[in-house]
């Protein structure tokens, strides 16, 4: 049986649109202007150390609707992308100025999610089999020895407890030359980690309690300018517009009217793309909380009306985002229909791409069967798709059709690069 005849491809209904196919062959037409627009780019900012961005494809558009700077889920990864991803952390880590040959991955508290301890031991693996020696580092306030993990792939992750001499972090017997972080850190930047002279990447600036994703959006909104008249585009098509406004106590109903404001005319600036480019959908917004993650503190919203009338259930699932952390500010981002399906059943899907360094090495599909096109699918009941291909290719076929597998992809991955390049001068930026 050939890949094609097995239920792993996703069936991709955006092969019947026209608009997104143009832009695909543009990208394609256009690979070799776009690959040095790159290059160049990379050379000006150095790329985060690693990344992970949703995609949102709508046929008449495609877009970054979140980038994750402490991206979980490599375990989710297509295994046949493993040597491109050792070669990418090679690459990456080989950008930093300063010698490294032990790495401490510092993960999140959460030990009993063992689909996320699945992650980190794919990410160990993966930084171990790049040639460097790597120890995971809890964060945990009461873990005082080591902790073994066992996971149900049959590895294990063994977490040690952080230790702290002077302007140094390390374990016992272990002292590293670089801090991986894969913890958030939404409930402040540690003590631990203030003015050590270890590099710890990403910055602990960039964690979700200082971190607004309306920051990184301003930034995107630059580079997908940028990229635009690189190739002759309208931004939009690959930039989701986006307002904010000031405080807001869900609970209280406190800025509710001038988020109410900010809805509509979002709404409104929307109908006008959408007259503009012939698309016959209903317009609607998603309103987030703007330091957040996880897919908690999100509402689609079709109506101004709808703000006001929000129920005490619907006000208290905004309060508040991972771990209580109460929700003060949101962003009011363009929604983005989904037309990407999985399986026979058609279940709603959307790609989600990840880099380390600057190089794209895979990704999956979000699936969610209770989901629509227009609904967050980083909620419960979510599950994950592989991205399947005959073999590891990132680079596009112009002798292909646009929608072929590996064009399509290729597609992700300029959509992806340029909010990894808006990351990386977002960092630039608050560093």
């Amino acid at each position: 049986m050939t890949l094609n005849e097995t239920s792993t491809v996703p069936h991709l209904t955006t092969a019947l649109t026209g608009p997104f196919q143009n832009l695909e062959r543009l990208m394609l037409d256009n690979q070799i202007v776009i690959e040095a627009w790159f290059r160049n780019a990379w050379r000006e900012t150095q790329a985060p150390f690693y990344a992970s961005v949703d995609l949102r494809n709508a046929g008449y558009k495609i877009a970054p609707v979140d980038t994750n700077l402490f991206p979980a889920g490599f375990n989710n990864l297509n295994p046949s992308f493993e040597a491109l991803c050792i070669h990418a952390v090679q690459m990456a880590v080989e950008s930093i100025a300063v010698p490294i040959d032990k790495i401490l991955l510092v993960p999140e508290n959460h030990t009993r999610n063992l689909f996320y301890m699945e992650n980190i031991a794919s990410l160990q693996s993966i930084i171990e089999k790049a040639g460097f020696e790597v120890r995971v580092g809890s964060l945990m306030p009461d873990l005082d020895g080591p902790m073994k993990i066992e996971l149900e792939s049959s590895r294990s992750v063994l977490l040690e407890p952080l230790q702290r001499d002077q302007n140094r972090v390390f374990l016992e017997d272990f002292n590293p030359d670089l801090i991986v972080l894969n913890n958030d850190l939404a409930t402040g930047q540690p003590e631990i980690f203030k003015g050590i002279e270890q590099v710890i990447t990403p910055p602990t600036a960039l964690g979700w309690s200082s971190r607004l994703k309306s920051n990184h959006f301003t930034f995107y909104q630059q580079v997908a300018q940028e990229f635009s008249e690189l190739i002759d585009i309208d931004p939009w098509l690959i930039d989701p517009m986006f307002r904010n406004c000031g405080e807001v106590d869900f609970m209280k109903r406190e800025g509710v009217d001038c988020l109410s404001k900010n809805v509509a005319a979002l709404l409104t600036a929307i109908q006008t793309k959408y007259d503009k480019h012939g698309v016959k959908c209903k317009p609607f917004v998603m309103v987030k909380a703007d330091a957040g993650t996880y897919g908690m503190g999100v509402m689609t919203i079709y109506d101004a009306d709808e703000i006001a009338a929000l129920n005490r259930k619907e006000r208290t699932k905004m309060a508040t985002t991972k771990e209580g952390q109460k929700v003060t500010k949101v962003i009011i981002q363009e929604g983005v229909y989904t037309h990407e399906k999985w399986g026979e059943d058609g279940t709603v899907a959307e790609p989600v791409v990840y880099m380390l360094g600057h190089q794209v090495v895979g990704g999956f599909y979000r699936v969610h069967a209770k989901r629509s096109s227009s609904q967050n699918l980083n909620a419960p009941g979510m599950r994950f798709e592989p991205l399947a291909f005959e073999d590891c290719c990132i680079s596009p076929d112009p002798n292909q059709d646009p929608d072929c597998h590996q064009n399509r992809f290729y597609t992700y991955g300029v959509i992806a690069r340029l909010a990894l390049l808006a990351a990386a001068r977002e960092i630039i930026n608050v560093v």
